[in-house]
Order: C-alpha cells, then structure tokens, then sequence
C-alpha cells in the first residue's frame, strides 16, 4: 500500500508559520485540506510550526478553529480503517469562504 504524503516540501514552504495570520481572523488563508474518506471529518491548515503542529478550521462535530497534528493524521484510521488524506486538488481559500456561516458577512 503506498501512503500519501500528508505534507510536502511546497506546502511546508507555503504554510505560514503559527500565529502568522492570527490577524487575519475570516481573511486567514487554507493552504492545504485534509479529510477522512470514510467520515465527515475535514480539516483545513491555515498555519503549521514546520514540525508536527497545525493550526485552521476544523469540521468534525462541529465546525470550530483550533490545532491539529501531523503525527495523529499519521496514526489515526476512520471508521472503515482508512487513513487521512490530503485533498491533492485543494486551491487555498479564505475560512470565510470556506465557512461563511462561522464568520458572518
């Protein structure tokens, strides 16, 4: 079984790093999506500290921003045993656009 790559070297480029777009607030950009294929799981990474820790929008039980990792991505399977993906066709957005209803107009 090949695994995906969760992170490459661009994104890790890409990614500001934590607190970087704190400022922002609903402008913060998602550079990259990950997701659950067997649940309704997504998570959306607006920072990442170069090493193991996420910050974005989460949407799990319920949409919120918060912190996520890499290892647990790595270690983590969905209900049907399949692991976390990164959405290789995800163009970055603004957490507006991705949850307007979080952020108002």
């Amino acid at each position: 079984m090949v695994h995906m790559k969760l992170i490459t070297v661009e994104l890790r480029k890409e990614l500001p790093a934590l607190y970087a777009q704190e400022k922002l607030g609903s402008e913060g950009i998602a550079y990259a999506k990950y997701f659950t294929p067997d649940s309704n799981w997504t998570w959306y990474a607006t920072e990442f500290d170069g090493e193991d820790i996420f910050f974005g929008l989460v949407d799990g039980f319920e949409k919120e921003l918060g912190y996520f990792s890499l290892a647990e991505f790595k270690s983590v399977k969905g209900p049907m045993g399949l692991p976390i993906e990164r959405d290789l066709y995800w163009q970055p957005k603004t957490l507006k656009e991705i949850a307007p209803e979080l952020f108002g107009n």
